[in-house]
């Protein structure tokens, strides 16, 4: 179905409004659970079939009970079956699928990796997958129209990052450095009335895609897209915003040692021996750091902050 629209949504947390047109049909996304992981705990309730990369069914069966799944293995056992752990897909027919005891809609493709690790990938219909991440981007209990807007740029995002995709084993990651989806097991009753109220709504930008990046706090300035993602669009442009001040993430502060940053810099290949200061070494119109100089005794090294955050990792 095709949907279209001449509203205007605002989003709190882009600091801008700007009309939504709806023009995509039903889309299908993949998104990437697990990553090197070396096992998973696998349930299916009710009936279910495997198939290999092919298509070609090499299993079935009906309720599943929990089973450790490990990349060293070489095989997954199943009641009467024994089954080289090559690309799997698991196709429930009735029910659904339990990923580490979290539930998920739609197929999961089994994708084996170099060093014992396995890809896991949930794949399904765009909204449903809208349906098991919105709780998680935005507070349930928040004015149905705010989850509503929400909804729309969720789904915007999603379809933008799947131009880029085509190519690869996912579309979408399940965390922050896309969206935060949870599976079944995420929905709330609210949130779901809000993506079957917007159902194929979407943002577009003189006719494209809008690239609907969004934050959950911008700490008084929204950040010049075209500073992170090279995206170069008059409504993407920072601007100041008041409207997240109450949030506890619009400052914090956390400690770090410089072994573990060490550490973590040589793990995403940037290469630097002992240091003891670490400075600002550009700002950016926003007044965010652009860019840090890292200063050791023998060398140095100049990293983006953007690069910096990524190493570091989302919980710091």
């Amino acid at each position: 179905m095709v949907k279209k629209i001449a509203v205007f949504w605002l989003f709190l947390g882009l600091g801008f409004i700007y009309p939504a047109r709806g023009i995509y049909a039903d889309e299908v996304v993949r998104i990437a659970v697990l990553q090197e992981a070396p096992s998973f705990y696998l349930q299916i309730k009710g009936a279910f079939e495997i198939q290999d990369e092919s298509g070609r069914q090499v299993y079935k069966g009906k309720n599943l009970k929990k089973r450790l799944i490990k990349a060293d293995s070489g095989k997954i056992i199943l009641p009467g079956a024994l089954l080289n752990l090559v690309r799997l897909k698991v196709v429930p027919k009735s029910g659904y699928a339990y990923i580490n005891n979290r539930l998920y809609r739609g197929r999961v493709s089994i994708i084996p990796r170099e060093n014992a690790r396995f890809l896991v990938v949930n794949e399904l219909d765009l909204e449903n997958y809208l349906r098991g991440i919105l709780c998680n981007e935005i507070a349930p209990w928040w004015p149905l129209d705010a989850l509503k807007a929400q909804a729309v740029v969720a789904r915007t995002y999603a379809l933008y990052q799947k131009q880029f995709t085509k190519n690869k084993d996912f579309d979408l990651t399940s965390d922050i450095y896309s969206q935060v989806y949870g599976g079944k097991t995420s929905e709330k009753w609210r949130s779901n009335r809000a993506v079957d109220l917007t159902k194929g709504e979407i943002l577009t930008f003189k006719g494209n895609l809008f690239p609907a990046y969004y934050h959950a706090a911008c700490g008084g300035h929204t950040e010049d897209a075209g500073m992170l993602w090279k995206v170069d669009l008059a409504p993407l442009k920072g601007v100041r915003c008041g409207f997240c001040a109450g949030s506890p993430h619009f400052k914090w502060q956390a400690e770090i040692s410089s072994g573990e940053i060490k550490s973590k810099l040589s793990a995403k290949g940037f290469k630097i021996d002992y240091f003891d200061e670490i400075e600002i070494a550009s700002l950016n119109p926003s007044g965010r750091i652009n860019e840090l100089e890292i200063k050791g005794a023998d060398n140095s090294l100049v990293i983006s902050a953007k690069d910096f955050r990524q190493a570091l990792g989302p919980n710091i």
